[in-house]
This record gives C-alpha cells, structure tokens and sequence, in this order.
C-alpha cells in the first residue's frame, strides 16, 4: 500500500466512523478515529475496518461493557478502542 493510499484509507475510515447511523456511534468512534487513525499502521486500519463491519448494537454493547466480545474478535485495535474514552466536554 502506498502512503498515498495509506492517507485515503485514514479519510476513508474517519468518515465511515462519523457516520455511523446512532448519534453515540457517530460521537464515539468518530472521537476515536480523529485521536488514532491518523497514527495507525496499515495492518491496524485494517483492524479498524473490521471493526467498523460490526452493528452499532454490537460495538456499543462491547465498549460500554454491557456484552463481552467474543475472543476471535479481539485485536490490538479493538482492545485500544475499548481503552478509549471521549474526552471531557468543556463548559462554557
């Protein structure tokens, strides 16, 4: 994969994680992927893609902790996703 290609999956999959279908989703993984697409590999963006071939059901329930996620689905990705946490709204 070239850098150039490289570049488009990272706008690629930054997009996909702001327009997921539920406004959590949306906040969640688009927070995520603006903090650590930029930075990953290409093998870990295509973990990432994986990941985001999962239901909003699915991954909500993995990250919020209410489901454990089934251990053929966990990778250095997802287990850094679930370490992520959206950052503290500043009041104005």
């Amino acid at each position: 994969m070239t850098v150039k290609d490289i570049e488009t999956e990272r706008k690629r999959l930054i997009f996909r994680s702001w327009h997921r279908g539920t406004r959590e989703m949306d906040l969640l993984l688009g927070s995520f992927a603006d903090a650590h697409v930029p930075g990953f590999s290409a093998a870990e963006l295509a973990q990432y893609e994986e990941i985001l071939n999962h239901s909003d059901p699915d991954l909500y329930d993995w990250i919020s902790g209410r489901a454990t996620v089934p251990a053929n689905y966990i990778n250095k990705t997802l287990t850094i996703l679930l370490g992520f946490r959206l950052p503290a709204s500043k009041k104005s």
